[in-house]
């Protein structure tokens, strides 16, 4: 071998040993939806994520610790906090926005000013019922840190609750922990299931969290690009549609249960002590609370050129997504969804627009309404599919009290999909 042949393969040897890891880390490192075969509509972008819309970042900080009897103010702690930056965490130009609940029992602040401007001028994080104002707060001293113009601002700050699995009444969510997650924000693939705000949370009766997905429109509607994201908490198994199939009513399930009792003993939303885990069964969260008592926090983004009313509007679109899953969108529960556009940058600061106020009027590209309806199917589609991928990537979670909520297991749900001749090879 020559001494040029020599150092080539070193040079390879050395491209290989730093470049491998980072393709690695470039892929999900657990099965998603799409992986185990259930069948979707439309055509993923490449992450099938939020951040396939360019420029939007994600963060999380993720707090488990702690197991056995619930004592307020000490845990078990099962939370935490996902934080969104619309264009990225060094852009602070705001994004035209609208939001719609489909049942309003929850919260999502900022959204008043969302309402009359339509102007999102802050990062968006999300968190548990209790936190709220922390994370809010943190925000908004992240934004003062990092020297975002303006004077005042109201941050979105979101909630799902996280009980029973999580002491939501100790308040473990630190202004730092907030901090943390906006700190931590990237773009490219998502963690999903229990991670951030999504830790603790139960979905259509089993393990959910935070899931992902996008669409890609085709070149004739414009090439756009539509991503969701989901903090989901909301829905009995009974009620949970995969492709169009009750697939929880094909496992073997029990209701609410604990590993273990306590003493005193731990009772159901009924005050009957709860049952100790067929360890045989899966256990769902039916009866562990009150029905359909949960939230989902859903966040749209898209680059179409779209102003605050047409944002309302596929914001709306995300109760049909929901609907197809089996969502009733029930009286305790916050369904709450927010929509915004990367397209138009730089056309309205609202607030966080400084003196001296002489910038000329702007122009503002517009999709006509005539094209909306690709869009509203793609945030149908994404909303369908990163609510099952939240499913997919949770873990079983036993939390607070010793009360256990199962996965949604993979081995099961692809039998009940092939029954039905559904499941994509």
């Amino acid at each position: 071998m020559t001494n040029v042949s020599f150092a080539r393969l070193l040079l390879v040897v050395f491209a290989t040993s730093i470049l491998y890891p980072l393709v690695a880390s470039a892929t999900p490192p657990e099965p998603r939806s799409r992986d185990l075969g259930v069948p979707f509509d439309g055509t993923p972008g490449p992450y099938n994520a939020i951040t396939d819309v360019a420029g939007i970042e994600v963060g999380f900080k993720t707090l488990i610790r702690g197991s056995g009897k619930l004592i307020v103010g000490k845990g078990p702690v099962r939370t935490g906090v996902t934080a969104i930056f619309p264009r990225g965490h060094a852009d602070t130009r705001s994004v035209m926005a609208g939001y719609f609940a489909g049942n309003g029992n929850g919260d999502m602040t900022g959204t008043h000013w969302i309402e009359e401007s339509g102007v999102l001028e802050t990062p968006i994080v999300i968190t548990n019922t209790n936190s709220v104002g922390v994370v809010r707060d943190a925000a908004l001293a992240w934004m003062v840190k990092h020297q975002h113009p303006g004077f005042y601002f109201y941050p979105v700050a979101a909630e799902t609750a996280d009980q029973p699995l999580n002491d939501i009444l100790g308040q473990h969510v630190t202004a730092q922990d907030a901090l943390d997650a906006l700190d931590a924000a990237k773009g490219g693939h998502i963690e999903e299931g229990n991670v951030g705000g999504g830790t603790g949370m139960i979905c259509n009766g089993f393990k959910g969290g935070t899931g992902t997905a996008s669409r890609k429109l085709d070149a004739v509607d414009g090439g756009y690009t539509v991503g969701v994201l989901v903090q989901c908490n909301y829905g009995l198994s009974v009620n949970l549609r995969i492709a169009g199939i009750p697939v929880a009513r094909e496992m073997h399930v029990q209701g609410g249960c604990v590993t273990a009792q306590t003493t005193p003993p731990v009772v159901d939303d009924e005050g009957v002590p709860a049952k100790v885990c067929d360890p045989a069964l899966l256990a769902v969260a039916d009866g562990m609370k009150r029905a359909e008592a949960g939230s989902i926090i859903v966040i749209v983004a898209t680059d179409a050129p779209l102003t605050p009313d047409q944002l309302k509007r596929l914001a709306r679109r995300v109760s049909v997504g929901l609907g197809r899953i089996g969502s009733i969108e029930g009286d305790g529960s916050g369904d709450i969804f927010l929509a915004f556009s990367t397209a138009n940058p730089g056309v309205d600061e609202g607030n966080s627009t400084v003196p001296p106020y002489t910038a000329p009027n702007a122009k503002v590209e517009r999709l006509q309404s005539w094209k909306m309806s690709p869009v509203f199917s793609a945030v149908i589609e994404a909303t369908e599919e990163a609510v099952i991928n939240s499913m997919v990537a949770a873990k079983t979670m036993v939390g607070a009290d010793n009360w256990k909520v199962s996965a949604l297991p993979h081995d099961q749900l692809q039998a009940i999909l092939k029954a039905h001749s559904l499941l994509k090879p």
